[in-house]
């Protein structure tokens, strides 16, 4: 049976985008087969379809790193036709065909089975970015980060991960200041649960060392010199969470954090997690995000409107997360 996908190619005309229609037999290997219902476009989706370099391994290919369906034919012990699934991550979208699609077949290892509270949709609007924001939280309180700690930091905070970092950190009774480029979204950030709100350039250029002591602990999917000025700025004993590298993957700063007060860094990977983590973190998120919240900052598009999506959001022009209703 036919379905409609997005489909990247390289050729002699270079890197191209193309809405085709495709035969399931068309599909990159695996043991169960989805009927995708909602995908959502992130910034590395953004990078697959405006150039490829540095996400896409094979050609042609289905972009989409994520996708939430029903699975419609089944050969893994784990799962059978009929039940609601997740995926984030493991290649797909990258060197395995991903989301953008109205089929998707992959190794059934990859899937998290979804959560009852939780509806494709709504997984879809969570997808990486807020599957990353809860392993960032999680770190942060497997680290001892309580809301008496003191005040949590969360940049790039009107952007897919940071809005679901700030909803989250707010609903567990966090004080949370929100770092944004954009002051129009204030008001977004403090329905959010944001306390506070501070410009990114204040953060954004190089800094000193250290700083004034202003945060128990931070989430940061910016880098550079984002994250070392968070470092800096980070309590006596705290903990940072790095999940990402929309400013730059380079660390230009010192050790001086890490051995005068004790700071704690730790990376966030979203794209190899264990699956033991992954399902952790989808019960987490079933429990622990208010879902009232994540309807606000969610915009849902048809297929046909991925590629302009997918451009704004490398123009750093889209708020919160999108979701992409594949049979839209």
């Amino acid at each position: 049976m036919s379905f409609r996908a997005i489909r990247v190619f390289k050729d002699e005309q270079g890197h191209r985008v193309d809405t085709v229609t495709l035969e399931e037999h068309e599909l990159h290997e695996g043991d169960v087969t989805v009927a995708v219902e909602y995908s959502d476009v992130n910034y590395k989706d953004g990078l697959a379809l405006a150039h490829g370099k540095g996400v896409v391994r094979t050609y042609p290919l289905v972009p989409g790193i994520d996708f939430a369906g029903t699975v419609e034919s089944s050969a893994h012990a784990s799962f059978a036709p009929g039940d609601k699934v997740v995926l984030n991550g493991y290649g797909v979208g990258e060197g395995h065909d991903g989301g953008f699609a109205q089929k998707a077949r992959v190794p059934g290892d990859w899937l998290v089975p979804l959560p009852e509270a939780l509806t494709t949709r709504q997984a879809a609007a969570i997808g990486t970015a807020g599957y990353t924001a809860m392993l960032s939280v999680l770190a942060l309180e497997d680290a001892g980060l309580t809301p008496d700690s003191g005040d949590v930091l969360v940049t790039g905070a009107a952007g897919g991960v940071g809005s679901v970092a700030v909803a989250l950190l707010a609903r567990l009774g966090h004080r949370v200041i929100a770092s944004t480029g954009r002051p129009a979204e204030a008001d977004y950030l403090r329905d959010l649960g944001a306390a506070e709100i501070i410009d990114r350039a204040e953060l954004a250029a190089p800094g000193r060392p250290l700083g004034k002591e202003r945060w128990a602990g931070a989430v940061d999917p910016v880098g550079s010199h984002t994250l070392v000025n968070v470092l800096a700025g980070t309590r006596y004993g705290g903990t940072v969470t790095s999940c990402g590298l929309a400013q730059g993957p380079d660390l230009p700063g010192t050790v001086l954090p890490f051995i005068l007060r004790g700071v704690t860094l730790i990376g966030i990977d979203s794209v190899q997690a264990p699956m033991d983590r992954r399902v952790r973190a989808y019960e987490r998120l079933a429990r622990d995000l208010d879902l009232t919240r994540l309807e606000k900052m969610t915009t849902v598009v048809g297929l046909d409107e991925v590629p302009d999506v997918a451009g704004r959001i490398l123009a750093g022009q889209v708020r919160g997360r999108t979701v992409v209703d594949v049979n839209a």
